[in-house]
Order: C-alpha cells, then structure tokens, then sequence
C-alpha cells in the first residue's frame, strides 16, 4: 500500500513524521509498509524495554483478552494486587497506585506530595525541580518540566515549581523555604540530554531532604525498570526516595504506569484519585510478564554488561571522528557531536538502503540511545557500523558546503 492511500490528514497535526508506516515489529528491528526493515534504537523512547513483540508480552496479552479486560477500579483484580506486590518487593516503596502514562503518574506525584503537605507540612505545597528536566505534558507536569520554551505554550503556568540546578546541591538548598514540601527530579535527565544526577548529588539530595522534613521524588518513567542496569535508578545511589514514579519500560509497550510512595507518605482518602483504568488486568498481566523477565536471574547483569560494551563503543566512535565522547547509566547513552549536526543524522539514518538506522536527537549537538534491554551484541556493533557511516557522510556533507561558500 503506498503512502498516499493512507489519509494521514485525519490524525491532528502535532509533529512532522516522515512518510512511512510502521506495520510490523520484532525485537530491535521493524519494518514499514514497503517491507524495508530498520534497527531501532529508539524503542518508542525507551517504552519497548523488551523489545518489539516479545513472546512474554504476547502470550500475557492473549491469555488475558480472553479472561478479564476492565471489571472496573472500583474492585479489585487479580493482576492488579500480583504486580503491586512484585514492585513493592523489589523496591523501598509499600503502596502502589496504576495509572497509564508517566505524565499521569507524575501528577499523580504531584498531588500526593500536595496532600502530605496539607497534612505535615501546614499547607506547603512547592516542589523544587530541575532546569532542563522533563516529567510530562499535562499543565502542571509542563510547568514541573524545565524544558526551554514550556513556560510560555499554555501560560499562565501552574505556579509552586522553583528550578534548581542538577549536581547542585546549593541551587537546591537556597530554594527551600517554608512552602517547600518536595523536590522532584529524574536520577537522569532523558529529554534534557542524558545528563545522570551524580551519586554524590542523589545522596546529598536525600540528606537535605531529610534535614528540612521534606519529600524526595524521582521521576522514574525513563529510567525505571532495568534501564540504568539496576531495576530502578536511585538503587544506582543507594538511596531511599519517598516517592517513585514508572512508566514507559513498565508496560513493555503497552500504556502502563505506576505511582509508589512510602506507607507514611500515601494519605490519598477516597475521591482524592483515581482513574477509568486504573490497574486494569489486561494491562497488569502485561506488568507482570516485564517484571518477570527483568527480574529473571542474569537479567540486569547482561544489561550492564551490554551497557558497558555500547558505552566503549560509542567512546572508540567519538575518538575516531573527533567527537566529544559519550554519557549516561546503563542502556540510556548519549553522544556529544560537537556540532549541530543531530537532526541530520536522524534523517540520514533512517534514509539508509537497504536497511534503515532509528536514532535520536533530543538536542542538535547530540543522539540518544534507548535500545531495548535485550538488544544483542551483534545489534550493538551493526548500529556503531551504520552510525559511522552516516557521521562520516554529514561531515563531509558539512565540509562541501562550507567550501562552496
């Protein structure tokens, strides 16, 4: 089917999209609808931890359908209380409320550390968060969010987020005031560049949190579930936060997201939260089978060791073009450019024959990477191989056009 018999007109605009549609998916590789093929490293922005169409997720969906869909979130599911369970045991947390995104569960963050604020803290309501941040696209979690820009698209904003500085502990120290009842962040920054909160800032963060009798809640949607090579990132600095939030890797691909809080943080009441689909069985039978695999025996040490492999790779890369080296924690890696030349690659990535190359640029000096937790060794050197290529066309590219000026 050519693209033109597609009416793409009837989806609202809300991005520019290249005139391809994806009809099939295995692993790290999908294919469009002309049959080509590419690797994907960008697994719907670190959603498919384990990859496109895995059996586990398969099997998980197709029991379930035939079973139980929605008996509504006013009674309770078998699903529902198993993955609560598993996620209670293998993290700090003691309560856990599903939502369907992150930006959901963020807010959901939101307003918890709101009522707790209410109850312990005489109405203190402002959460400190990060410039450069990110934590959704509702009003309130844009206006957490230190994106450049959001302060203006749907102003006025919803006030109480002061923007401290990540790796600053004083920026955030000299926010604290008598109507501060959290701070918020993500141990690393995805969207503002794959930029780790340092283990030395996280433990800091939890002292001064302490100290002033106040929240700390790590946005986790990106780095939860296996992506740093530990289940969850603040396990990386051997903290305890007080609120945690999953998404994305959660569902493996499907919309599942997750709102855990200590027990003496959760003072939810009835009507305070709640949601149509709030811990649906057919998207906790999918919760279960992610864990499962995550927490299957060798699981996240193969993700570390693939992390260290991508990470020598990207390194070995960056010194052989002259770039500026590579950053992250586990399978979440960036590499700095040294010119904004990241919109380029994405386009002459994807372009290649026979076979396609998926990368991103959240910022034009650099790509990010967000393969799935399972991706092989072989699917690491094909992509540094096509990466290679690609780079060494834009700076030739680059270098053509700067002599014919």
């Amino acid at each position: 089917m050519e693209f033109s018999q597609y009416n793409a007109n009837a989806l609202m605009y809300i991005t520019p999209r290249p005139e391809l549609v994806f009809t099939e998916g295995r692993g790290m590789w999908l294919t469009d609808h002309n049959g080509k093929r590419y690797l994907d490293y960008l697994q719907g922005w670190a959603v498919n931890c384990l990859g496109h169409s895995p059996q586990c997720i398969t099997d998980a969906v197709v029991a379930q359908a035939g079973k139980l869909l929605n008996p509504s979130p006013a009674f309770y599911n078998e699903n529902m209380i198993m993955l609560a369970d598993q996620l209670t045991k293998h993290s700090c947390f003691d309560r856990v409320f599903f939502a369907n995104s992150g930006a959901e569960a963020n807010e959901g963050a939101i307003k918890l550390a709101r009522k707790w604020g209410q109850k312990n803290k005489n109405g203190a309501f402002e959460i400190i968060t990060f410039d450069h941040g990110f934590h959704g696209r509702t009003l309130a979690t844009m206006s957490a969010s230190g994106k450049p820009g959001w302060d203006t698209i749907f102003a006025p904003q919803v006030t109480g987020f002061p923007k401290a500085d990540l790796n600053d502990i004083a920026s955030v120290e000299k926010l604290i005031n008598d109507k501060t009842v959290a701070v918020m962040l993500e141990p690393v920054q995805g969207e503002g560049g794959v930029i780790p909160a340092s283990r030395e800032f996280m433990q800091a963060l939890r002292a001064l949190t302490k100290q002033h009798n106040i929240l700390l809640i790590v946005d986790e949607v990106q780095t939860g579930m296996g992506r740093t090579g530990e289940l969850f990132g603040y396990q990386l600095s051997g903290i305890e936060p007080d609120i945690m939030t999953l998404g994305k890797g959660i569902g493996g691909g499907v919309p599942l997201a997750a709102l855990l809080a200590k027990v003496d943080v959760s003072c939810f009441v009835p009507g305070d939260q709640g949601g149509t689909y709030n811990g649906a069985p057919l998207m906790t039978a999918v919760g279960l089978a992610v864990i499962k695999a995550l927490t299957a025996p060798g699981f996240l040490d193969e993700v570390k060791a693939k992390s260290a492999y991508l990470s020598k790779a990207l390194n070995t890369l960056s010194e052989q073009l002259g770039m500026e080296g590579e950053r992250g924690e586990g399978l979440l890696r960036a590499l700095k450019l040294g010119s904004d030349i990241g919109p380029r690659l994405v386009e002459v990535a994807r372009d290649l024959e026979p076979i396609g190359l998926l990368i991103n640029s959240p910022r034009p000096n650099l790509l990010r990477f967000m393969p799935a937790l399972n991706v092989s060794y072989e699917e690491i050197d094909t992509m540094i191989s096509m990466l290679s290529k690609v780079i060494q066309q834009v700076i030739d590219e680059k270098a053509a056009a700067s002599t014919a000026s």
